[in-house]
Formats: structure tokens, sequence, C-alpha cells
């Protein structure tokens, strides 16, 4: 840092004095960077790639690093030799008094510049360094108070905008005291559409993490359903928005949703939302289904009190999918979309499931109950009946299904149990894109075999073993499909973050939000590249 240099040193930069945290410099007088934090109103940050070679002579700026580098004269470069061995990759440094516009100036380690796929990892390592170390940098400012930034594309502006709209984002509504709000900017020109492209991406996860995030009284299936309404409806008038009651639901014969349903006082809701983005009005939908239990207490079968309060977010499924449409409907695909997220509570009273009860879905199998904390299933079960009446080009469904799929994979990637290998691998490629990653997960018959076994009913909610959970729970849902491009995705282990995507702070993740649009923007220029 440079308030940390030698006192030589910083005359020779054009510091004059450092007494105690009072920093001069020609052309600019400041109190300390905290207590001056709310004259500045502009930050900036940098980025510098590594060495390629270790006999490199120095560390390479970005384009805009240098053309800020030579503004200041040679400045930033000096103050980065002086300050320390050079950034590694998501490190940065901030230096105080360069230039009058940005008083303060966060430089960010992006790692090599010749970055890119890396078939071990599964994703754009080069990408993902911006994310990260934008992030970082736009952190730094929004701790200073600063309200607003301008960012450097860092060679990829789509990237550079998902880290500093992710890495800013907190969910602090419901607090008195706030974080800064801090808006980010482009630096310089020339990359403008890439910018707004990342910025429209990564609002739609932060669209799914505040959903996901809202407390269960809060964030009920109504008012869920409102929210998407309105925000669908404010982007595109080319929506339309269902929101189906329980009456409607009785009529369509979902009684697996149902029989979840009634055991809470809040009155279920079957949310179905259109974005008719096509040239082509009757081109067959892309349908997306998500899981949308707004509170999940795990019924009569219930859970540990211990983290229960993360079950707010038990519709993660319903938040991304309707995040992703929204997002594509901002986006002007042309695609024609359909959600359908059936919303509801799980809760133990004198109405709810009881284990061993015998429920009958909407294609008429009839489902034992065994487990009422496996409700996930039973209400996507219904939705995923529903779906096939749309003549839908292909079905994906997500939902925070199992606790099982987090031992497996953890956080590191969406678990994708899926019938169709070109679904699987148009998915897999929008996560190497996006840094969102997914795997692939078997829908075998030997998992099959162990949930039709069933004593009572044609089929059990869980499965005969305690092995396999996410698996069996995927050959439950199988059971209600007969379309041959279908894919559902298991965002257990993906549903919060402690620390392992570093742009993301803690909290709910609103992942795989960007890698569902991105899997329509490749849909829709596949569609155009055909016609």
């Amino acid at each position: 840092m440079l308030l940390s240099l030698p006192l030589p040193a910083l005359r020779r930069l054009g510091v004059w004095s450092l007494r105690g945290k009072l920093l001069t410099c020609r052309g600019f007088s400041a109190s300390s960077p905290l207590s001056q934090s709310r004259a500045m109103t502009k930050g900036l940050v940098l980025g510098i790639y590594a060495k390629e070679k270790d006999d490199d002579d120095a560390p390479q700026f970005t384009s805009a690093g240098d053309k800020f580098d030579k503004l200041v004269s040679g400045k930033l470069r000096e103050l980065l030799a002086l300050s320390g061995p050079p950034l590694k990759a998501g490190k940065t440094r901030i230096f105080y008094g360069l230039h009058q516009d940005f008083p303060s100036v966060v430089v960010a380690g992006l790692g090599k510049k010749t970055s890119g796929i890396d078939e071990l990892e599964n994703w754009n390592e080069g990408k993902e360094n911006i994310r990260v170390a934008v992030a970082a940098a736009c952190r730094q400012i929004q701790d200073l108070e600063i309200t607003s930034v301008e960012v450097d594309p860092c060679g990829d502006a789509q990237a550079a905008a998902e880290g500093a709209v992710l890495g800013l984002y907190e969910f602090d509504e419901l607090k008195h005291k706030k974080k800064t709000v801090v808006s980010a900017q482009l630096y310089g020109s020339g990359d403008d559409e890439a910018w707004q492209k990342g910025v429209v991406f990564a609002n739609g996860q932060n669209l799914a993490r505040r959903l996901m995030e809202a407390p269960a009284n809060k964030m009920t299936p109504t008012k869920f359903a409102e929210v998407i309404e309105q925000k669908l409806k404010s982007v595109s008038d080319n929506t339309t928005v269902h929101i189906r009651n329980k009456s409607w639901i009785e009529e369509q014969g979902m009684g697996a949703f149902l029989s979840v349903a009634k055991g809470s006082e809040e009155p279920p809701v079957f949310l179905e939302i259109h974005y008719t983005g096509s040239p082509t009005a009757d081109d067959s939908p892309l349908v997306f289904v998500g899981k949308g239990i707004t509170f999940d207490s795990g019924g009569i079968s219930i859970k540990p009190s211990a983290n229960m309060d993360l079950m707010r977010a038990d519709m993660g499924g319903a938040a991304t999918i309707c995040s992703t449409i929204i997002t594509a409907a901002t986006l002007n695909l042309p695609l024609n979309l359909i959600g359908l997220a059936p919303l509801c509570e799980n809760m133990p009273s004198g109405k709810a499931n009881k284990p061993g009860d015998v429920v009958r879905a909407k294609n008429g199998k009839t489902i034992q109950v065994d487990n009422t904390d496996a409700e996930g299933r039973l209400i996507l079960a219904d939705a995923l009946c529903y779906a096939h009446t749309f003549n839908p080009k292909v079905i994906i469904n997500a939902a925070t299904l199992t606790g099982a799929m987090d031992i497996a994979l953890g956080s590191g990637a969406t678990g994708v149990f899926t019938n169709s290998s070109w679904l699987w691998t148009k998915l897999f490629e929008a996560s190497t894109e996006t840094g969102d990653r997914m795997w692939r997960m078997p829908l075998f018959e030997h998992y099959t075999r162990q949930i039709v076994d069933c004593q009572l009913a044609d089929i059990n909610n869980i499965g005969k073993y305690r092995s396999g959970g996410a698996c069996t729970a995927a050959a439950f849902l199988k059971e209600f499909v007969t379309h041959s491009k279908w894919a559902h995705l298991d965002i257990a282990g993906v549903m919060t973050n402690k620390d392992e995507v570093p742009y993301l702070k803690k909290g709910m993740s609103g992942r795989p939000t960007r890698t569902l649009t991105e899997f329509l923007v490749r849909m829709s220029k596949d569609k155009e590249n055909s016609q």
C-alpha cells in the first residue's frame, strides 16, 4: 500500500508528507482514506496479469491499466514495484491520491493472461480469475463507503461485470444499518455490450439470491408469485403470468402437491409464467419446473432444529428457474419459455401427511409417503406431469432436493440427472462458460427398482436402501416423465455459499441461474443458425 512506503519513495512519487494518516500529494489533499470516504465519489479497479515465466521482466497491466499508468506518468507501476511482491490471482492492492478523478485505485491480480479452459476443472480459468479479482477489488471500494466505481474490462467485460455485480450484492434490506450501495460502471469504452450482458446475467442471479435469502414469513407462496409477476412484467410485454389457487390445483388432480400443502395454514399457489420471445408464436416452448417449498420443516418427519432456518431457501429451484426466465426476457431472447413453480410450505399439523399415507399424483400413479421430509419430489411429480401438456422441446426441473446431493458433490457443482446426452452436453458447455459447474449423475434402472418395490402403492417416495439418496430421488421423478429430453438438476449442494465461491458473499447463492441463462442464450443462437 502507498501509505506503507518509505518517505523518500513517497516523495519521489509526488507525496510530500505523511503524518500519522495524513497524506498530501501534488494536486490532491486528503485525510485518512476512511474519514475522507464520504468526499470521495469514485473508485477505480484495474487488472494486472501474473508473469507468464519466472524470467519475465515484470507483470503486465491490462490495456486499461497501461492507459491509466501513462495518465499518472508511470507512478502506478512504480508503486506496485515498491509495495510488495507481484500480485497473485484474486489478490488486491489499493493506492490513494494518484489521480484526482479516482482518489482510490485498486489493482487486482488476474493470474496468467493465457489462462483459458481448464479441462480438469471444467471451467474457463481466465474468466473465473476475472470474476474473483474484480469482486475482491469492488468490495474494497465498498468498504471505503465510496458509492461509484469504474471497472477495467480485464479482457472480458462480461466476466468483469459479473464479478462486480455479484461481488457487491448482500441481502441487508431488513437491517437498519446497510452496506454502502456501490454503482459499478465500465472503465473506458468499446466493451459496453458485453459489460451490460454481464450486468443482466449477474442481476438475474442476485434476484434468485434475494428470493432464497428472504425469511419464510416474508416470502410466502403468495408473495413469491407476486414478486415474480411484477419482475417479469417490468422487463417484457411478451409475458403472461397465471397465479393458480387451490381450487385450480384440485381441478388438475394434483393430489401429491396438495398432500404436502395441506399441512400449512399458508395457501398453496401454482405459479405459471410464459415468455413468448420467438417470432413464431406456435414454436414449442422450453419448459422449466422449479421446486417451490417456501419453508421446509420436514413435516411430521420433522428436521433437527439446527440449521432449519436455511430451509427458507427450499424454494431455490423455483427461484432460479423464474429468475432465469426473467433474465431471458430482459435479454429479449427469441425463444418461447414456460416456468412452472408449485409453491407451498411443508409443515407439521393435524392435517399434514403422515408416514405411510398414500396419495395419487396427476398421472394417476399412487405414492406411498414413507418420509414426509421427501416432499419436494411429491410437488414436482404433479408439476412435471403438467409440463408435458405444452408439447415442450425440453423439460428441465431444478430443486434443492436431497441432502445426499450435498454429500456427493458438495458445493462444487450442480448434479444433473438426464435421459438425454444431447441436453447434458448443452448444459455442460454452458456451465464451463459461466464457472457455475454441472456434473452428470447416473439415472440407472438400478435406482428405479428401489422405489417401485413398494408395499402399499405404485411407488415409494424414498428409496429401499439408505444409499444413493440423490439417485433414488431422481429415479422417482423419472416415473413422471415421458419426454425424451428431460433433465433434473439437484441444487441442494450449491444452495448456500460460505466461502467456496469467492465472488459470492456468505449466504444463499442463487446458483445455477447464470448457467441456465447461458444455456438459453446458446439455444437461441442454435435456433437462429438453423433458420
